[in-house]
């Protein structure tokens, strides 16, 4: 069962147009110590304007902590980090050396959360990564995702998990920590209630499906989902149709554009089912969506980094924010329909039956060497 916390405030940002000045902001604020993860770091405009902010931060005196990960920034300059790491910043890479050609579990085990605690103080969870909501596949843009910024009690548990992977990156890496502080007592902001959930392979490792499928299981209502990879396993997909059985109105708004084909054609695959649940579909065309997000029964709401996938459920390390309360709700919820009526079509069940028959048999192939692959790697979809 989800904890959650009170003595919270939670603020929604939409987009990178709302995300990073906040983030700039906290950082230019900063006294002590900054913690940031993410996964990728793309030293655009906007990832030198944030690594400007960190070295102006170093120079200050305050502790910059920088964790990227291996895979996602496998391709960031040397000439970048070595310019963060002379202007004062600590960067670690998250599993810097995995082949791309082995199958082996561990190559999929991703820092795919995004995460900033900034003096204990303040902090940033969601699925935006360091870089420009214009800096898009074939220029498709702006990018739509989105973050919150945390205040309150829940600030310790973020700082702590930061902390303990930064630690452990480091001795992996036989580098030394300026971090030894451990850190002081949370205090109370606000009186929102919220929970912070994350997946790791060891102790946490179905916290945020578990999470997602007790506010499902109990919905009464509503439940909208806009995620960018959708492949959910069986557990999750019977939770929805159940919910759909007693009368609860299910949307799932995702992403039409393709970047990752396999994964696209592996989603299709489970349009034929939801849509005979009478679960409606809608693909955003606009441009690329990467949201995380979700809304069930106006109360419940959760952002942050895992989609709803594999990848994110069984092997990747991921944090969502859980917020309970009915304003942060609705306004998440109009933010989502406002995307769906400006730039999303909704999936016709009679379109969708009567579609390209190799269509339908490519999806179940994709689909069919997805889950194929999890039990080569040795991870089977228990529900």
């Amino acid at each position: 069962m989800t904890s959650f916390l009170p003595g919270n405030h939670i603020q929604l940002l939409r987009n990178g147009t709302e995300y990073f000045p906040a983030l700039e902001e906290a950082i230019n604020a900063a006294q002590q110590e900054i913690f940031m993860e993410t996964y990728i770091y793309e030293p655009d405009v906007v990832g030198r304007r944030i690594a400007t902010a960190l070295k102006r931060a170093a120079a200050r005196g305050v502790a910059v902590s920088l964790l990227l990960d291996g895979f996602g920034c496998k391709q960031i300059p040397a000439s970048f980090v070595s310019d963060l790491e002379q202007g004062g910043v600590e960067v670690l890479f998250y599993r810097p050396k995995v082949s791309p050609w082995t199958l082996r579990h561990r190559r999929l085990r991703r820092l795919h959360r995004k995460l900033v605690v900034i003096d204990g103080r303040v902090g940033f969870v969601g699925g935006i990564n360091i870089i420009d909501d214009m800096n898009t596949p074939r220029h498709k843009a702006p990018r739509i995702d989105y973050a919150v910024r945390v205040e309150g009690m829940l600030l310790a548990a973020m700082r702590a998990t930061m902390r303990r992977l930064w630690r452990r990156t480091a001795w992996i890496s036989l580098r030394l920590t300026s971090h030894s502080n451990p850190g002081s007592a949370p205090v109370a902001v606000g009186t929102m209630q919220a929970a912070f959930v994350m997946r790791d392979n060891v102790w946490h490792r179905r916290d945020i499906e578990l999470a997602y499928l007790e506010a499902i299981e109990n919905a009464r209502t509503e439940i909208v989902i806009a995620n960018s990879y959708f492949l959910p396993g069986i557990r999750f997909r019977r939770a929805l149709i159940a919910a759909r059985r007693r009368g609860v109105r299910v949307i799932l708004l995702l992403q039409a554009r393709v970047e990752y084909l396999l994964l696209d054609f592996a989603s299709h695959a489970l349009y034929a089912q939801f849509l005979a649940a009478d679960i409606d579909i809608f693909e955003y065309h606009a441009s690329f969506m990467h949201s995380k997000v979700a809304v069930i029964d106006s109360t419940w709401a959760t952002i942050g980094s895992s989609n709803i996938d594999p990848f994110s459920l069984l092997l990747a390390r991921e944090a969502n924010m859980v917020v309970k309360d009915a304003g942060f709700a609705a306004e998440l919820r109009q933010d989502i329909e406002q995307t769906i009526l400006s730039g999303a079509h909704q999936v016709a069940t009679e379109n969708w039956e009567h579609g390209h028959w190799l269509r339908r048999i490519l999806s179940w192939a994709a689909y069919g060497i997805v889950r194929g692959s999890l039990g080569i790697i040795g991870y089977q979809d228990r529900g």
